[in-house]
């Protein structure tokens, strides 16, 4: 049975991957339709192997991917269809505009290398993943009345994929492309220095293309000082641990940095642990720019309710007042130009029956 919403007006989503995503039911038909082994044959015995219940380490959590992406990678119809019916996902939440992120490399299985989840070479390239989930996603957009954008992801352990990357954000900019990211294990040392990940953000920075890093999730505080000053981020996938080194904090407080929060992911990631105060906490508290994000829905067998559910079930005393204020900041932290972001903002605004602040006045 659905429970109802715990905040049931528009909302804004930032931080969430595509393929993360996916319908149950989608991964067994792809797995069916190409002969592709799943552990499972039945929608709730895959959620039962590749859903979390519990917390398990950040590796344990992306061991799970090794289950399904085999089915959906490579494949054109799959690609557009799990990017269309994300939209759907997203309309039934309740959520009026949405950033999606991917790797298009780990979806293709032509000229990457290594060739991602042990498939044979085929002919579908990163650059032809990104053109299909633009198609799947516009098409989304238009059924499902949700304003969709996308963020590529480079990938920590593949530098030698960065460049590309940020190639195809300025490729596909007008097909809704509107940032780049820095994805996977950030306790791989020194990976937010790599050459090939400086020089994609540097050329991102050059051509106007915005900039998202997750950091600070399971990484420590320095990993969040290189993501703002060597890769010049404009916001934080995650980034909790930057509370550990205060001076760094007062500072991203007072530049205005988004973190994009994902509470229930950093239960079952192990990001946070239970006994001691969520981060989401001291950012409420601190009046901080910060966002509400599932992550990735699929594993953590969430929605975005799950995540309100639990700022407001684990006696964290999150208010209405408080959802509205970090639906606005999400809005207002998105990556959209400048004329839609205020038409966003405005909405959100009548929506939540407030008046927006006198011009020139940031709230």
């Amino acid at each position: 049975m659905a429970q109802s919403p715990v905040f049931n007006k528009p909302k804004v989503e930032l931080h969430v991957h595509l393929d993360g995503a996916i319908k149950p039911e989608t991964i067994l038909f792809y797995g069916r339709k190409r002969g592709i082994h799943l552990p499972a044959d039945t929608v709730e015995g895959l959620q039962a192997i590749i859903g979390m219940d519990k917390p398990l380490s950040l590796p344990g959590f992306l061991a799970k991917f090794d289950y399904y992406m085999p089915v959906i990678a490579g494949c054109r119809e799959a690609i557009k269809r799990m990017a269309y019916e994300f939209v759907e996902m997203k309309a039934k939440e309740g959520v009026v505009y949405v950033e999606v992120r991917y790797s298009p490399h780990l979806l293709a299985n032509s000229k990457v290398k290594p060739i991602p989840w042990n498939q044979k070479e085929g002919d579908l390239t990163p650059d032809e993943v990104v053109s299909l989930v633009s198609q799947g996603l516009q098409e989304g957009e238009r059924d499902f009345k949700v304003k969709v954008r996308s963020i590529l992801c480079c990938m920590r352990h593949q530098p030698e994929w960065s460049p590309e990357v940020v190639e195809l954000c300025k490729k596909y900019r007008q097909q809704n492309v509107v940032a780049i990211d820095l994805a996977g294990d950030e306790t791989i040392p020194g990976s937010s220095l790599f050459p090939k990940h400086v020089e994609a953000y540097e050329e991102a920075m050059r051509n106007g293309i915005h900039r998202t890093v997750h950091a600070g999730e399971v990484g420590t505080a320095q990993v969040v000082k290189e993501a703002v000053d060597n890769l010049k981020t404009e916001r934080l996938g995650h980034g909790y641990h930057t509370l550990e080194d205060e001076a760094l904090y007062k500072r991203l407080l007072e530049r205005n940095m988004h973190f994009e929060v994902c509470p229930w992911s950093s239960y079952l990631t192990s990001a946070w642990k239970p006994d001691t105060e969520h981060a989401v906490i001291r950012f409420k508290n601190d009046k901080a720019n910060y966002s509400i994000n599932t992550d990735d829905p699929l594993i953590f067998k969430s929605t975005l309710n799950t995540d309100y559910k639990m700022l407001k079930d684990f006696n964290m005393n999150f208010t209405e007042q408080e959802f509205m204020r970090l639906n606005i900041n999400a809005a207002q932290s998105s990556f959209l130009p400048e004329d839609e972001k205020r038409e966003l903002v405005n909405m959100l605004y009548k929506a939540y029956g407030i008046s927006p602040p006198s011009a020139g006045h940031h709230s």
